[in-house]
């Protein structure tokens, strides 16, 4: 071996040296700011703020997606709870939008008790569903025995075929609001309506409030407001057209025309679905 050759394995040798002294520096350091940095310590969580909940969201054909996908987000934020997708079978179900959602749970399959069970709505995809002996069998059944008994928009609806709302304060919907008393239920005001165990949120975004509502009744409102949070719910629209109120009367005029046809056949498959439910 030359001088050369061996000055050259001698630079390589020690370039490798510093390097491994570089890693094994920065390790140590990493190690350091770990050893530093606080730690998500739970052991002084208050007691409560775990639980064991089991929750149901109904999904049918033509479900609106944003009924059932807001309050799923609050109420999965439950520690401990399980929450499942439960629909007359397991094959894909397609919301009223062509979002897809793969159903958890079959209505055969279901747990003979949920402590929460939520019905999202829709438009003719609702109406179907309050034609179908299977569903309203399905929320009957489930809600005679859970201990929350919810919905979201036209979802009140459902619940009201299948005989839950019987004397009840309710809400749904702003257009379908009206149809109530046809299965029993009183017309509240309100962004959700809460009646012993039965709570009716109006349309659509109005789930995301009375699932937050319950998460603070579940837990503690720290708890709510830590998911609240953590979900950055903070609203503020650039329009002020949400409510028929402040909408413009050409707008709500527009919007309300929409139903007619739907509140003229619902009005008749809730009445059909009610008188059978009270009989069983």
């Amino acid at each position: 071996m030359t001088e050369l050759d061996r000055r050259q394995l001698g630079e390589a040798i020690a370039a490798f040296g510093a390097l491994l002294a570089s890693g094994a520096a920065a390790a140590a350091a990493e190690a350091k700011r770990a050893e530093s940095s606080p730690k998500h310590d739970m052991s002084d969580m208050p007691a409560n703020w775990m639980g064991k909940e089991k929750i149901a969201f109904l999904i049918y054909p033509g479900f609106t997606a944003l009924d059932m996908v807001g309050p799923q987000y609050m109420l999965a934020n439950l520690m401990g709870a399980k929450v499942d997708i439960v629909a007359k079978s397991l094959e894909p179900v397609r919301s009223d939008t062509g979002l897809v959602f793969t159903p958890s749970m079959r209505f055969d399959d279901a747990s003979p008790a949920f402590d929460i069970i939520c019905a999202p709505g829709g438009s003719q995809g609702t109406l179907a569903a309050m034609r179908d002996d299977a569903t309203v069998a399905f929320i009957r059944d489930a809600g005679r025995k859970a201990r929350y008994v919810t919905s979201v928009c036209t979802g009140s609806m459902l619940l009201g075929a299948a005989g839950l709302l019987d004397g009840y304060r309710a809400t749904s919907h702003w257009a379908t609001k009206p149809l109530l008393p046809i299965v029993g239920a009183i017309p509240a005001e309100g962004r959700f309506v809460q009646d012993r165990n039965r709570i009716t949120a109006e349309g659509v975004t109005a789930g995301l409030d009375f699932a937050l509502s319950l998460v603070g009744q579940l837990r503690d409102e720290k708890y709510a407001q830590g998911v609240q949070l953590l979900a950055q719910y903070a609203p503020d629209p650039p329009f002020h057209a949400g409510e028929p109120e402040t909408a413009p009367k050409d707008v709500t005029r527009m919007i309300d025309g929409m139903f007619v046809g739907l509140k003229k056949e619902m009005r008749l498959a809730a009445a059909a679905a009610y008188a059978k439910s009270r009989s069983l």
